[in-house]
């Protein structure tokens, strides 16, 4: 028995942890966002959200997502764990890229919040706040229907 068998539960126990401490600050960080883009720059509102923008993205997200493709990967190579051929694990995989496609641009923005830099609206990030959502719903459903 190979040390990914035997440590394969508490991998995937691992996986789902994180998956949903990220997905947390995933659907947060975007809220954070529409209550930043309504304060005035300078103001104390607008520096409290600063502080907790950072907080949120490098003491939980990051960490956490890294936490998810570290354990999804030893998951994914796992011997037998993982039909390479079936279509829903690559259209999972796709979904799990563009989480963090997202989780990447989060980070931009928060970097022009932080600078006070020009940003989009506060509808904008209202209609990106479920952009996490549906992916969420589209992984949900590839990992437990595998319908491809």
């Amino acid at each position: 028995m190979s040390f990914l068998d035997a440590a394969y539960p508490w991998i995937k126990v691992l996986h789902i942890l994180s998956i949903v401490a990220w997905m947390a600050g995933l659907f947060y960080l975007p809220r954070l966002f529409v209550y930043h883009a309504q304060a005035r720059s300078g103001s104390e509102s607008s520096e409290t959200f600063k502080v907790m923008e950072r907080r949120l993205l490098r003491g939980i997200m990051n960490p956490a997502m890294a936490a998810s493709y570290v354990s999804g990967l030893l998951l994914a190579v796992a011997p037998g764990a993982v039909d390479w051929s079936a279509g829903w694990f690559h259209a999972k995989l796709a979904a799990a890229v563009a989480l963090g496609v997202f989780h990447f641009r989060l980070g931009l923005w928060r970097r022009d919040f932080a600078a006070d830099r020009d940003h989009p609206s506060a509808c904008f990030f209202r209609f990106i706040n479920e952009v996490p959502t549906l992916l969420l719903i589209a992984i949900v459903i590839l990992v437990v229907v595998k319908p491809f």
